[in-house]
């Protein structure tokens, strides 16, 4: 088997041009289901003699700077980019992307329509899936038992509250809950949206008017910030995904809600301290269910303009296969595999038995709605962000504002003014008043 290679940062300098032909760079991000991706990368060269495979592999706030750079400046430095369901629709209509096509054995039909829907443009595939996710809450059930305390499926944030204060020991390192706080538009801006989504918030009215400066937003910031000082790590501020699943894979996690894809880590008694005593519940609600967990896909696209788009799409087949899902399955467990994606994988007795998650994942992704995210009408898509070119930069700017916040830098009061603010001057720029 050939080793896979991972390009260093310096090697950014490099375009697609100047590698020989056969040779895909891919850009990715840093978690665990792709690292896994890149230990099997040999498989596919194996298959596929001719073709060498490149990664460049990144933190995820870096690498939506990076794919988003060198597609809006043509850079040509990646052959296969991860993207996410913001980026694949937004990009495919400008013509930014290839159009995916693929043989019959890939069975497209057989990716959740969630999926292949978000990863579409007038019915047009511009990304396929590595693997989906929603949000749920996930938590330590020796903890909660042990204090007489029950989490059912979309209990009240209220609630979450009572179990947070009832959990929480900090002479033990154990704390009640773990949230993001690092900035970015798909970190803390996503989580904090679909909290905010439930206390009956919504980022733009009818009219494209920004509305962070409203009382429900102004209640899920506060509400966030008084949970994660009183139960909360410290630190948070800088926590993201990776940054909890190391926190409550060792132990130091009461609760934690987040993507449903990280239920295969917290549950492998290979990675985590606690994989006994984890159990999952649907996302918590305030005054509407709409919008309380959010959908997402990694995905894998080809630029378009790559010199090695027919290679960049024999791998994106095999990576986002039922046949590359078995190959993990048959290297790691069933409860290891990328999941979100297939029917087939839901399906499936043996990821059945293996997967203590399984139908709590595939529920919260169903019951995500992009269409109707919100209790009161918007203009725009998207349960976590805001379907539209303008908000990479407004979630970007409005992150940064609530993660100050959670760091005692600004009130929460500074912080949604200078949020509607950024939104406002961003969306009048931009023409939309």
């Amino acid at each position: 088997m050939k080793l896979f290679r991972i390009f260093s940062l310096s090697l950014f300098a490099l375009t697609a041009g100047s590698l020989s032909a056969g040779e895909l760079t891919i850009a990715t991000v840093n978690n665990g289901h792709m690292i896994e991706m890149q230990k099997l990368t040999g498989k596919f060269e194996e298959a596929h003699p001719g073709i060498t495979v490149n990664w460049v592999t990144l933190e995820e706030g870096v690498l939506r700077q990076r794919v988003t750079t060198d597609i809006t400046t043509k850079g040509g430095q990646f052959d296969v980019m991860t993207i996410g369901m913001y980026e694949a629709p937004i990009w495919g209509s400008r013509g930014w992307l290839e159009e995916l096509t693929f043989d019959d054995s890939y069975d497209v039909n057989d990716i959740l329509p969630a999926m292949r829907g978000g990863l579409s443009h007038e019915g047009k595939l511009y990304a396929a899936p590595f693997y989906g996710e929603s949000s749920m809450i996930m938590y330590r059930k020796d903890l909660v038992d042990a204090a007489g305390m029950t989490i059912p499926d979309n209990p009240t944030w209220g609630h979450i509250q009572d179990v947070a204060a009832a959990i929480t020991n900090k002479d033990e390192g154990v704390y009640g809950i773990c949230l993001r706080g690092k900035p970015g538009w798909g970190d803390n801006a996503a989580f904090i949206t679909t909290m905010a989504n439930s206390f009956g918030a919504r980022w733009f009215d009818e009219n494209w008017k920004p509305q962070l400066d409203s009382a429900a937003w102004r209640h899920a910031i506060d509400f966030y910030l008084n949970l994660m000082n009183n139960y909360g790590p410290p630190g948070s501020s800088a926590n993201s995904f990776n940054e909890i699943l190391a926190l409550f894979n060792e132990g130091k996690c009461g609760m934690w809600i987040d993507a449903t894809i990280a239920a295969s880590f917290i549950s492998d008694p290979r990675q985590s301290k606690v994989a006994d005593n984890v159990a999952f519940a649907q996302a918590p609600v305030a005054v509407t269910h709409r919008g309380a967990n959010w959908l997402w896909a990694w995905a894998l696209a080809v630029p378009a303009g790559t010199k090695q788009a027919d290679d960049a799409k024999k791998f994106i087949q095999w990576a986002t296969s039922k046949e590359y899902i078995e190959l993990v399955a048959e290297t790691n467990g069933w409860a290891s595999v990328p999941t979100g994606t297939r029917q087939s994988t839901y399906d499936n007795p043996n990821f059945q038995s293996a997967a203590i998650f399984a139908d709590a994942e595939l529920a919260a992704i169903l019951s995500a709605n992009p269409s109707n995210s919100t209790q009161d009408p918007t203009p725009y898509t998207g349960v976590q962000f805001a379907a539209i070119p303008e908000f990479q930069a407004i979630g970007i700017a409005v992150g940064q504002q609530f993660s100050a916040a959670l760091a005692g830098d600004v009130t929460a009061e500074e912080a949604l003014a200078n949020a509607q603010e950024a939104a406002d001057r961003e969306m009048s720029k931009a023409g939309y008043y």
